[in-house]
């Protein structure tokens, strides 16, 4: 049995696709990109103000079903610019304590709407 995440602190999905899902233990969090919700553009024009936002969107997702950054098992990290992979980093470690989630960061030729950066996260919420 599935039920769907979402919140007006996250950018509403561009596309035929939910915020967040869970799945029996699950939570599974959409790519995010960095859209302020409150004002529909992006937070910055740099990687660690993108990087903040879209972390920050994970997070409002992951609160409005009860669960915060702890519960997140796994990322995956999308750069248009692989460069930016270290301040990326600075600002990602910000938001986990402790026993880090497992990652994957890619470069990629193209975010939507020219992002330089989308993160998509799995959350364990089982016992």
């Amino acid at each position: 049995m599935k039920k769907v995440l979402s919140t007006p602190k996250a950018p509403a999905a561009i596309g035929p696709y939910s915020q967040g899902v869970r799945c029996g233990d699950y939570v599974y969090v959409s790519g995010q990109l960095p859209i302020d919700p409150a004002t529909g553009a992006f937070a910055g024009d740099d990687i660690k103000t993108q990087t903040k936002q879209s972390l920050t969107n994970i997070q409002s997702i992951l609160e409005s079903g009860g669960f915060t950054m702890a519960n997140v098992v796994k990322t995956t990290v999308l750069l248009k610019n692989i460069g930016d992979f270290s301040a990326m980093n600075e600002v990602y470690a910000t938001f986990f304590e402790g026993d880090c989630p497992a990652r994957a960061a890619f470069e990629v030729a193209a975010l939507p709407k020219d992002s330089l950066i989308e993160i998509e996260a799995v959350a364990y919420c089982g016992e």
